[in-house]
């Protein structure tokens, strides 16, 4: 495997510019002070209720039970110009992939133009034939979309980010995004006041001016309700979280129903209208009449009022087409069809199993490569060959051969490192970021994401379910410099 990038320190061990003033900073504090802050953010983050449920046997062997994300003292820093970058390329793909999703549920352009073959859209899990036809508010189907951007080494030392998958149905993670920085300002206020960092705290702002901005045109005055499945549900927080930073109802299924293909909240002055629902349940649950008619989370009739356009629901129901993994490989076609642009930010080379010789292929390197299901998430259902045993290899191996079309493979990425503060003192940990674009009358986008950290040493797997933990992630504001260069070219 390849060396991988240090985000913080050059190959001869020098510190990258936009690190200096942390770096120094660093060097200054004593390892039995940072434990004290940790053993403090640990005891705060728990007071709060800041968990996550971890769902099947943890390494205890116990199933179901709730645990803290481990939060990383030490901050993923991002200077301007790569930010930049990196939001460019984010704004090009979100926006692609909004125009994909109408085109698929209308003309269905892309399907007729042979780009993609039209079996892998309208056979796959994901479409919902009940969207045909449907018009949503300005065309916009994923409102909050969840990229995860990977960074790996080149030849020459420098690093080059990739997009690793879109999360476009119900993305999760903001809520750890904002409580970090929050906890960061609050254990060291002197690093804000030494560097130019750009904000976050304002995105519940920002979600509720997108939600209402994408309300039925009849609304003057939208009502916006977060829709959660319930406090068993693994992201409870973030939905109580959210309502509660935007200052809207959080409500269950059996809060709402429908009446004359409107939408109601039952409330102690009585019934009340709901134009925009921001729903953190998957499209199964969501009314009993239309999909799953065992479910008790959603509300009956809500997808006629949809239809009729007196609620949005954000996301769109069927955005789920777009995010899935047998899908992810024809992003970067979807950017160049509908947009006439080179993708600004590549995929991670990607064999799809579906296809005989990438099969081959696949089979022939299991040892080597990382093999995702298509449908998964989580970390759940995949296989890290490089760190995997030989059963694991060949149980896989059975699996594909049994239903390909279900995995996809890719090259394993020697994610990049950041300095993580962990028992035996500071030391290298792999890292992804997930930044959250907002879609509705326009694409905003707080400055960093989620920066989740693989704890275990050598470990690739970031996810919060497979013991992975966070950190906040500082975007450096434009020095005058640089604005000044901007301006000028």
């Amino acid at each position: 495997m390849k060396q991988s990038f240090d985000e913080m320190r050059l190959a001869d061990g020098g510190v990258r510019e936009h690190y200096r003033v942390y770096a120094d900073w660093l060097a200054r504090q004593d390892d039995e002070v940072m434990r004290q802050q940790r053993e403090e953010a640990e005891m705060i983050f728990r007071r709060v209720g800041i968990t996550f449920a971890v769902y099947g046997a943890n390494d205890d062997g116990k199933s179901g039970t709730e645990r803290l994300i481990p939060f990383d003292l030490i901050p993923r820093i991002i200077p301007a110009s790569e930010w930049q970058q990196l939001e460019r390329g984010l704004r090009q793909r979100v926006a692609a992939m909004n125009r994909f999703i109408h085109d698929i549920y209308h003309d269905q352009e892309i399907l007729r133009a042979g780009i993609i073959p039209a079996e892998q859209i309208l056979k796959n899990a994901q479409f919902r034939p009940e969207m045909m036809g449907v018009s949503v508010p300005f065309d916009v189907y994923s409102h909050v979309a969840g990229v995860d951007i990977v960074r790996a080494a080149n030849a020459d030392g420098s690093g080059s980010y990739f997009v690793l998958e879109d999360n476009l149905r119900v993305p999760s993670g903001v809520s750890y995004m904002l409580e970090n920085r929050k906890m960061m300002m609050r254990l060291f206020p002197d690093l804000f006041s030494m560097q130019r960092i750009e904000p976050v705290a304002h995105y519940p702002d920002l979600l509720l001016e997108t939600l209402r901005a994408v309300s039925p045109a009849a609304a003057l005055d939208p009502t916006v309700v977060v829709l959660t499945p319930g406090m068993y549900n693994s992201a409870y927080f973030e939905h109580a979280f959210l309502a509660q930073q935007m200052g809207v109802e959080l409500v269950e299924g059996q809060d709402l129903f429908v009446k004359d293909d409107f939408v109601y909240m039952r409330t102690t002055q009585g019934p009340k209208r709901v134009d925009v629902i921001y729903r953190r349940l998957d499209d199964d649950f969501l009314d009993p009449q239309v999909f799953r008619s065992d479910s008790t989370l959603g509300c009956a009739g809500l997808i006629s009022a949809y239809r009729a356009g007196n609620v949005n629901i954000a996301n769109a129901i069927g955005t789920g087409i777009a995010d899935d993994k047998s899908v992810y490989p024809y992003v970067p076609k979807m950017i160049e069809f509908y947009l006439g642009e080179k993708p600004v930010l590549n995929n991670v080379p990607t064999y799809q199993c579906r296809l005989d010789s990438d099969l081959r292929y696949v089979l022939d390197h299991l040892e080597e490569l990382v093999v995702k299901e298509v449908h998964g998430a989580g970390g759940y259902g995949m296989l890290v060959g490089p760190a995997a045993s030989k059963q694991q290899v060949a149980d896989f191996r059975t699996a594909l051969i049994a239903d390909p079309a279900r995995y996809i493979a890719q090259p394993t990425l020697s994610l990049s490192t950041c300095p993580t503060f962990v028992e035996s003192g500071v030391a290298p940990r792999h890292i992804d970021l997930r930044p959250f674009v907002l879609s509705g009358t326009e694409v905003q986008i707080a400055p960093g994401g989620l920066t989740r950290v693989a704890l275990k040493q050598g470990s690739l797997v970031v996810n919060s379910s497979q013991g992975g933990g966070t950190k906040d992630t500082w975007v450096l504001k434009k020095s005058r410099q640089f604005q000044q260069q901007q301006q000028g070219g």
